[in-house]
């Protein structure tokens, strides 16, 4: 299957303690390659986004840190935030103003985003926005697509089988 067609990430059953493992290990193998500081800050930001699969706004994450020991400055969790996304770790859910970490940290990749208005949890799924309407249109134009957002607001199945029984 074609990470393309691939299941969104977060809205289906899966082994959570495993993804988060797994999220961590590729983030830290990734820093070693790159030569980049996964400082103990950085990766609980990472850590506490990978548990969640829900969008969390700054000042949240910056609550959990404040629990666990690292401080109370906002600056702790932006630089933070700002880092994991710099290097592809998290995305910045805009519709939200809030950040989500990545399932497919270190692959370029155009993701697309399904956003729970009920419990703001969020999937992450691959879109191909040079291949369909936005693609032709920008090629008819003579534009070149180098990043896309795309977030699309709904219910998901947790909720919907909530609201169903």
């Amino acid at each position: 299957m074609s990470a393309e067609n691939a299941p969104p990430i977060g809205f289906e059953d899966h082994d959570h303690r495993a993804c988060v493992s797994r999220g961590l290990a590729a983030a830290e193998a990734r820093c070693v390659d790159k030569g980049l500081r996964l400082t103990p800050v950085r990766r609980k930001v990472l850590e506490i986004l990978l548990q969640e699969h829900r969008a969390l706004g700054a000042y949240a994450i910056l609550d959990l840190l404040r629990d666990e020991g690292f401080g109370s400055q906002p600056p702790v969790a932006y630089r933070a935030l700002d880092f994991l996304a710099e290097n592809g770790f998290v995305h910045k859910i805009e519709r939200l103003n809030a950040f989500v970490a990545c399932t497919q940290p270190g692959e370029s990749h155009s993701p697309a985003f399904m956003i729970c208005r009920l419990c703001e949890s969020v999937a992450e799924t691959q879109s191909a926005p040079s291949r369909g309407g936005l693609g032709s249109v920008a090629r008819a134009a003579g534009f070149h697509i180098e990043k896309t957002v795309v977030e699309a607001e709904g219910i998901c199945p947790a909720c919907a089988d909530k609201a169903h029984a």
